[in-house]
């Protein structure tokens, strides 16, 4: 291929700069021309998109965000929408993309290499939730934030004998959720793919933890198991703290970290995964080579067929919950 394409798409994910780096340089210097779409699938529609070289992505492995922007399109989700993207390929020449996101940003790109775009998906997404993937850009980062955070809520909390309930983002997913309360030593965790009940897995096990001389207490929760909570009679992370409140007398409050997550400097792990990727994903579209998932397995850098990656699954490593429920009490 002579021309290819990158976009961002989806949340924003810390190293996706190290990964447009990577593959706008590995473009270059194999001879292709490499073409930078802003603000995903609405500007590839759009035609917003600009010629890149060696020097369009300098000074940006170490920052957060992405330079090319994202954006969601629901009219790229209609045929009339894919067809202007595919319409817009053609004019400039565009013979494959590289998709740095998430899911939804490989179902788009699926969409297009069947319609004869050729696509490789690379994945962003702090969620660490694409199920073809040991490990997706920007999870680590992540990761460290939330710790970063939580030990500085950890000094409130010793302070003053509280309990704080931080609830960490994982809509559909509680690996971050998960890793971040066996880091911070969160007496309690709660994901999404894991059954719990308010009374045993956060009431009892602080009531246990009291007679044992603990009066300061870490719950983290993921965004995710809001309709579980719900379901028992709890909306929402500031009532749980209130419930917590009432049932055991230990002053508690809530604190939702939101997109505070996404951001921030990638950390080494992120920049180094992310050029090997970006890197990876240029070479295949090079040879001709598309509709492709650039992933992690064992630390081996692979891909897989697009079709068949979207349709596998991924699930939580239980042992791990039971060494977090194990050791945290």
């Amino acid at each position: 291929m002579k021309t290819i394409a990158v976009l961002t798409s989806g949340g924003d994910a810390p190293g996706m700069n190290a990964a447009i780096r990577a593959v706008v340089r590995t473009g270059c210097e194999n001879g292709a021309r490499v073409l930078g779409i802003r603000r995903g699938y609405a500007g590839l529609m759009q035609g917003d998109m600009y010629e890149m070289n060696l020097r369009s992505v300098s000074d940006i492995i170490h920052r957060g965000g992405t330079m090319l922007y994202s954006a969601r399109s629901k009219e790229f989700c209609t045929e009339a929408g894919m067809q202007k993207a595919i319409d817009v390929c053609k004019d400039a020449g565009i013979e494959g993309i590289v998709v740095i996101g998430g899911d939804g940003s490989f179902r788009g790109a699926r969409d297009l290499s069947l319609r004869g775009i050729n696509c490789v998906g690379v994945p962003g997404t702090i969620d660490n939730d694409i199920a073809c993937c040991d490990y997706t850009i920007g999870y680590d980062t992540c990761l460290n934030t939330i710790m970063d955070m939580v030990d500085r809520i950890r000094d409130t909390t010793e302070s003053h004998d509280r309990c704080f309930i931080v609830e960490v983002m994982g809509r559909r997913a509680g690996y971050l959720a998960l890793n971040a309360g066996i880091a911070v030593g969160a007496t309690s965790i709660l994901i999404p793919e894991m059954e719990f009940s308010i009374e045993r897995d956060i009431i009892e096990r602080m009531r246990r933890t009291q007679k044992t001389g603990k009066e300061h207490f870490i719950i983290v929760v993921a965004e995710g198991v809001n309709e579980k909570l719900v379901a028992q009679g709890i909306n929402g992370v500031s009532a749980l703290a209130k419930y917590v409140e009432h049932n055991l007398g230990v002053e508690s409050r809530a604190t939702v970290l939101g997109h505070v997550q996404r951001g921030g400097s990638p950390s080494c792990k992120d920049r180094v995964v992310a050029s090997q990727m970006g890197s990876y994903a240029a070479h295949l579209l090079l040879n001709g080579i598309g509709n492709r998932v650039v992933a992690m397995q064992k630390e081996a850098i692979l891909d897989y067929d697009i079709f068949e990656a979207l349709n596998m699954t991924k699930s939580i490593d239980l042992s791990l919950y039971d060494t977090a429920m194990e050791i945290s009490i």
